[in-house]
């Protein structure tokens, strides 16, 4: 007996992969730099830790309501475009018979195979074909707002919790370096993981997510300091 072929492509981890990386991402480079900031200005322990725990808070409500806000628009987007093809189907069939044998042609297929497969696919699911085909619009991309926003806001709040924790451990004579450090090596971590996941080359991805994250942490330090050298 032939055995199933079974296939499983990266491509259907990029939804979630996105969300989830650019939570995190986010969460360690934002509140860590907010910690170098006020760390460079000489800032009491106190007040490190208060703006710590606020650009937790603060991040991961605005990567949810940004998140939602932007997946919502997306499938209200979507429904406007699916119910505007429904309509142009219902008043010319075979217009939109034509326009989906014109697409199945410069794809490659023949004339009359290309006939063929548009009357086969309208019949079955006349709208689903035009949406996948036409609008690009398939059941692996379906946006959902809601999970959007909750991934986000997780990731968000998973990543500001590495330099907070820092901050509760480190001794305070090495509280910068030891916060710009650990997020760094967090960040280069979860670079490697996404690449990984999505099958891209790791050492780019590596290289770009730390490279702007020093540079984050590094322009917030130099506010720190300038604040402290006129306080």
């Amino acid at each position: 007996m032939a055995k199933r072929h079974h296939e499983q492509h990266r491509i259907e981890h990029i939804g979630w992969l996105r969300a989830a990386v650019l939570g995190a991402n986010d969460g360690i480079v934002s509140t860590a730099s907010l910690l170098v900031g006020v760390v460079a200005a000489h800032a009491d322990y106190r007040t490190i830790l208060l703006t710590g725990v606020a650009g937790l808070v603060a991040g991961a409500m605005s990567m949810a309501t940004g998140e939602y806000v932007s997946v919502h628009s997306q499938t209200d987007t979507e429904r406007a475009a699916l119910a505007e093809e429904s309509a142009e189907i219902e008043e010319d069939f075979h217009g939109e018979h034509r326009e989906l044998t014109a697409i199945y042609m410069r794809r490659g297929l023949g004339f009359q195979l290309a006939g063929q497969v548009a009357s086969e696919l309208m019949a079955h699911d006349a709208l689903g074909a035009h949406a996948r085909d036409e609008l690009g619009i398939s059941h692996m991309n379906t946006p959902r707002p809601i999970q959007a926003a909750l991934a986000s806001a997780s990731s968000f709040s998973a990543g500001a919790i590495v330099p907070l924790a820092v901050v509760a451990i480190a001794p305070a004579s090495s509280l910068l370096l030891t916060i710009a450090g650990t997020a760094l090596l967090s960040l280069a971590i979860l670079g490697w993981l996404a690449a990984k996941t999505g099958g891209a080359k790791i050492m780019p991805a590596v290289a770009r997510v730390t490279f702007w994250s020093a540079l984050a942490m590094a322009v917030t330090s130099g506010v720190g300091l300038l604040f402290a050298g006129h306080a």
